[in-house]
This record gives structure tokens, C-alpha cells and sequence, in this order.
């Protein structure tokens, strides 16, 4: 059984719940936000203006190394509400928002906020949240879910945004997954409920769904064509890690030959030219 899978039901004691009715809305609205808005320091106390100061230092971090892969969005998808105070997933701090980075063929989504310091923790616990990030490239968004330079509102009616904001949760129930990226390399994630789904079961071609209503994703690779490690957060090191949509197919070939499948689905998707990169048209590689 794959690891993921092992953790979750370790959490949950049952399967996976399956993706909610409007995954895309069940937590309060998103909304957009600049990456330069930060609270007043007269707002905060000291040990928060400290974190605060942190935060920002991460996300001045992150933006310049996602400049250096594609045009980045001023703005980013956030929430007037954080989720973790309504019921949701903790993440790292009440600041859990998503990046849009343009590049020449493709567009890029990344989390922004599993990497954030932690939000009531100080001294040597205290590092960059989760020690990570996850993101997911793909040039296959229809054109009413995509926004024009400027409009990053659009993208909430992506399948890019369902898929990566439910992993995203999943990853921050889990406490982060780089220690067992570490341990076990390339990780594979099942999603039941995918009929339940909002933009996923409109936008996302058939052969990606199993007949038992899962979608499946690889976590970590294949590595993409830049830098995935940040050397230069405040507090501790952060990887970027690549979350890639697979075929119903493949997901059936890495539920019977577990960590070997899954590292040779990522040389197969190499070796096809997909490398980490989602394309809906293409065919299995299995």
C-alpha cells in the first residue's frame, strides 16, 4: 500500500473522505491579495511583529525564486477568512494562499504558506512551517478558468486550483511530507470522490478517473526543469515539491508495484518528454 494512503487512514481510522461538493468554495470564498500586504506593526505585539517580519522574509524568499522561473502574479488567492479558523486544515500560520507564475507555455500554481514560520512558536522549534511548498505546472486550463496578466481571479474555477487546494490540505493534516519524501522518494496520493468534484469532473478528460472514482497524483517528482531547493529562507531550508496528475492507468500500475511502479512512472514520463508537466491530451505511459 502506498505510504500516503497508510497515513491517511492513520489519521482518519476509515478511507478518505471523498473531495467535497464545491471543493473550490467549501471553505470560505477566495479572494485575491497582494504579496505585499502585511499587517500593521501597531496591530501586533512584539513576538508577533518578530514572526511577522519572518513571514514576510519567507515570502520575499519564495517571490524571487519564482521570478527566476516565470512572470509572477502580483496578486495571489487568499482568503478575507483563514480556513484553519472555520474547521479546515492547520497550515503552518492562518495564511494559506496560492501563486499564479506565468511562463512562455504553461502556467505554474503553487501554495504560498506551507512554508511559513509557525504561527505561536518560538525558539529552537521554530523554523520555515512545513519545509515545503507544492505547485503544479500544466498548459491544458480552459480559457474561462484562466485570467489575463493581472486577473488572478479566474483561476479558482480551475481544475489546477481544486486539485492542488486538496492536496494542499491533505499534505498540512499530514504535518508536511518531507521526511517522508526523504525516506521513501517519490510519493503517489489516491483522491476518492472524484464525481463529486467541482472543476476537476467538468475539465479533466475521462481517462484520468479510475471506475472506482479516484484521481491520483505523484508527489515529488518528475523534478522539474529549476530549482526546487531554497537555500535561502530565514529560518530553515524549503523544498519546492511538484504534484503531477496521472492517468487512471498508471494509478492502477502504482497500486500493484508500489515504490518500484512509481519510480519508473517517473522515468517513463521522462522518457516520453512529459517530465513533470500535466498534459490532459496525452496517452499513458503504461
Amino acid at each position: 500500500m502506498d505510504f500516503l494512503k497508510k497515513l491517511f487512514n492513520a489519521f482518519n481510522k476509515h478511507r478518505p473522505q471523498p473531495l467535497e461538493p464545491g471543493l473550490a468554495t467549501a471553505a470560505p470564498a477566495p479572494t485575491t491579495t497582494d504579496t505585499n500586504d502585511t499587517a500593521a506593526p501597531f496591530d501586533l505585539s512584539p513576538a508577533e511583529q518578530a514572526n511577522q517580519a519572518l513571514r514576510d522574509a519567507s515570502a520575499a524568499s519564495l517571490d524571487r525564486h519564482w521570478q527566476t522561473v516565470g512572470t509572477c502574479e502580483t496578486d495571489v488567492l487568499g482568503y478575507m477568512i483563514s480556513p484553519s479558523l472555520m474547521g479546515g486544515p492547520d497550515w503552518p500560520s492562518t495564511r494559506q494562499a496560492f501563486r499564479i507564475v506565468r511562463r512562455p507555455h504553461s502556467l505554474l500554481l503553487a501554495t504560498e504558506g506551507l512554508s511559513d514560520p509557525f504561527d505561536g512558536v518560538e525558539g529552537d522549534d521554530l523554523g520555515n512551517g512545513f519545509e515545503m511548498e507544492l505547485f503544479i505546472e500544466t498548459p491544458d486550463i480552459p480559457a474561462h478558468a484562466q485570467g489575463p496578466v493581472g486577473d488572478v481571479a479566474p483561476f479558482v474555477n480551475s481544475w489546477t486550483f481544486e486539485l492542488l487546494r486538496h492536496v494542499a490540505n491533505t499534505v498540512a493534516e499530514a504535518g508536511g511530507i518531507t521526511h517522508q519524501l526523504a525516506q521513501h522518494g517519490v510519493l503517489s496520493l489516491e483522491l476518492p470522490g472524484f464525481s463529486q468534484s467541482h472543476a476537476m469532473s467538468e475539465q479533466l478528460p475521462a481517462h484520468f478517473a479510475t471506475e472506482d472514482d479516484c484521481v491520483g497524483v505523484l508527489l515529488g517528482g518528475p523534478a522539474p526543469d529549476f530549482p526546487t531547493r531554497l537555500e535561502d529562507m530565514p529560518l530553515s531550508p524549503v523544498s519546492l515539491v511538484p504534484l503531477v496528475l496521472i492517468t487512471a492507468a498508471e494509478l492502477e500500475f502504482v497500486r500493484q508495484g508500489g515504490r518500484a511502479a512509481r519510480e519508473d512512472l517517473v522515468s517513463r514520463l521522462n522518457a516520453a518528454g512529459l517530465g513533470h508537466v500535466v498534459r490532459l491530451e496525452r496517452a499513458s505511459v503504461v
